[in-house]
């Protein structure tokens, strides 16, 4: 591999995990300082991120950016992987932060991958691998830890965080695998705008919510959360996997929660302990694990 090119690959994976941190600081002030629902940051950040991406792919492939909407199954592809998908990872995430923070909310979507194991080895009616085994049981560890901090009789974590961000993992898995067929075919940018564009519309007339006046800090912050931690942050991940590969660059962008946390630390005061870190290790260490499994 070119030695630029790899470069480049780590470092657009690197800003790209640590944008995404920064978008989970800014949920963090929109839904717990600003008296915003998770509803509607979640559906400004679909619409006006949708709408962005959307255009710059009219623009760049022009022609074959319509490609992708002359078949019946790609236009339901991707209502699901908006709907089931993206909107449902977005909002379920920024509820987990709002009864927490972004750093735990973020290092417990990242159980995603084991919910991914699950379903593979009942799909495919198989034993999981012995690195799969262990993955699972460092995750599970490291929920217990983050729960209960060692004191099995009473909660750290509120139910409702626990509820919302395990749930934030179920919606990750389906983030991961509705989409997979589109992306092949179509580009991971085409199939993530219009996904994002279409949930956000969903919401928009379905669920009709209200819009809400905001303070200038939190329009600050939804913009951080449309431009950087979603525009900016997909187009460089996406570039980094295309230079190192997925496996190197999910990898990468495990500082995703690690920023996250430094982040709303620095930035909104959040206090960690040490026995918080100790389980953000462990759930995080079950990427590194996973990409040793040869299924």
């Amino acid at each position: 591999m070119n030695c630029k090119k790899h470069m480049r690959g780590i470092l657009c994976t690197l800003i790209g995990g640590i944008s995404w941190g920064f978008s989970g600081a800014c949920g963090q002030l929109l839904v717990q300082h600003s008296q915003v629902s998770s509803l509607w940051v979640t559906m400004m950040r679909m619409l006006c991120s949708g709408i962005i991406l959307t255009l710059f792919n009219i623009i760049s492939k022009r022609k074959t950016a319509f490609q992708i909407l002359k078949y019946r199954k790609n236009i339901v592809g991707l209502a699901l992987f908006g709907i089931l998908g993206i909107l449902a990872s977005q909002f379920t995430y920024l509820q987990a932060i709002s009864y927490s923070n972004a750093g735990t909310a973020t290092v417990l979507q990242y159980m995603g991958p084991i919910f991914i194991i699950i379903y593979v080895c009942i799909t495919t009616m198989r034993l999981p691998d012995r690195f799969e085994i262990i993955s699972f049981l460092l995750a599970f560890t490291g929920v217990v830890v983050l729960a209960t901090h060692g004191d099995f009789t009473s909660l750290t974590l509120s139910k409702e965080c626990l509820f919302w961000g395990l749930l934030s993992a179920v919606s990750l898995m389906l983030y991961t695998l509705l989409p997979q067929r589109l992306m092949s075919e179509y580009g991971a940018l085409l199939t993530v705008g219009y996904s994002m564009l279409i949930g956000g519309l969903f919401l928009l007339i379905i669920l009709r919510p209200q819009f809400t006046q905001i303070s200038y800090d939190a329009f600050w912050a939804l913009s951080g959360m449309i431009f950087v931690g979603t525009v900016f942050a997909y187009t460089l991940y996406l570039q980094g996997v295309s230079d190192i590969g997925g496996v190197k660059a999910s990898m990468i962008a495990c500082v995703e929660p690690v920023s996250a946390a430094i982040i709303s630390c620095v930035w909104l005061g959040t206090e960690f302990q040490i026995i918080d870190i100790v389980g953000f290790i462990l759930i995080l260490s079950t990427v590194f694990i996973l990409a040793k499994s040869k299924k």
